[in-house]
């Protein structure tokens, strides 16, 4: 009998203290199952702790290679550094046990390029080297690891891992620190979620990036058997992200086809924190919360016979 699995993943955990509280809200008292978390953002501490208290939640990697700084050493993540002088400050320094990590200092720390257009422009000319790429994924993920973590999957911040060179360096770098779940950041192109997006004229970009992007679909699942990774089979809301209302849910989970497919969110509450961090979600953070703990998400769900399970739950088979 066919069947419909969902997993709610709430990226960004670690980003703010109101981040954290919202995801810990939205997984206690909500739909989310699993969630991914910064091992460079400045509530990582705050993060871990929740993690530490809340079992049923799992917990993955929210591997960061723009916006923010390297936990690995500058030297062994060159191609991802910005140039020196450029501002690129939407983290804190951090310090980690990994024995790849430097311990930060004040002032003068390389960080990341700014943004997916430019690693995706690095990507097209071939400046990405994947080794490196690796190495920054598994020094994040030892990080969240040392800190007693069972990291369960991987993902991307800016969904980076849908550019192929990226792609190949986070699952290498997964693989080698035993995580065999990854995100697959690829969005089903159903007509009925395009006719709603074509009524909200900000969606229009992320809708043709993300179309555009769909040409590197297969690459990514022949890395993955190559790699040994487990994915699902495919992602929703990433086009809706920043626009989510009870409406476009239902609309969105009236679309889910059989099979296990992940839902992305960014719950957060906005606070003077968020107001130092570079992103362009803020008010929309509550609004996907509201969503995410309302009664009427999990009816919606329950009416579509959609049963929500955790990455901790995906099966290799699934």
């Amino acid at each position: 009998m066919p069947v419909r699995r969902l997993i709610v993943n709430a990226d960004d955990f670690g980003l703010t203290l109101g981040v954290n509280q919202a995801i810990a809200e939205g997984h206690s008292r909500g739909i989310i199952t699993s969630s991914t978390l910064m091992a460079n953002g400045r509530a990582f501490d705050n993060a871990v702790r929740f993690a530490h208290d809340l079992p049923n939640l799992s917990v993955g990697c929210h591997a960061v290679l723009v916006d923010g700084a390297p936990v690995a050493r500058p030297e062994q993540v060159r191609c991802l550094l910005a140039p020196v002088g450029k501002e690129v400050l939407p983290f804190e320094p951090i310090r980690s046990g990994s024995v790849r990590a430097v311990a930060a200092t004040a002032g003068g720390k390389r960080r990341f390029y700014d943004g997916f257009g430019q690693v995706a422009m690095l990507s097209l000319r071939g400046k990405l080297n994947k080794a490196q790429i690796a190495n920054e994924v598994a020094a994040q993920i030892e990080k969240i690891q040392h800190a007693g973590i069972q990291v369960s999957h991987v993902d991307a911040h800016k969904h980076l891992h849908m550019l192929p060179d990226v792609a190949e360096g986070i699952m290498a770098g997964a693989h080698e620190t035993g995580v065999r779940k990854i995100r697959n950041p690829f969005v089903p192109l159903r007509p009925i979620v395009m006719a709603q997006v074509m009524r909200r004229p900000r969606l229009w970009p992320r809708y043709s990036e993300v179309t555009l992007l769909r040409s590197y679909y297969h690459g990514f699942k022949s890395r993955l058997k190559h790699y040994g990774m487990t994915t699902p089979d495919g992602s929703f809301g990433v086009v809706v992200t920043g626009a989510l209302d009870m409406d476009m849910f239902k609309v969105v989970m009236g679309c889910v086809p059989d099979g296990t497919w992940e839902f992305v969110c960014h719950p957060g509450y906005v606070d003077e924190e968020l107001s130092h961090v570079r992103t362009r979600l803020r008010d929309s953070r509550e609004k996907e919360l509201k969503v995410l703990t309302s009664p009427d998400a999990k009816q919606i769900l329950a009416d579509h016979k959609i049963e929500l399970i955790s990455y901790g739950e995906l099966a290799a088979n699934d």
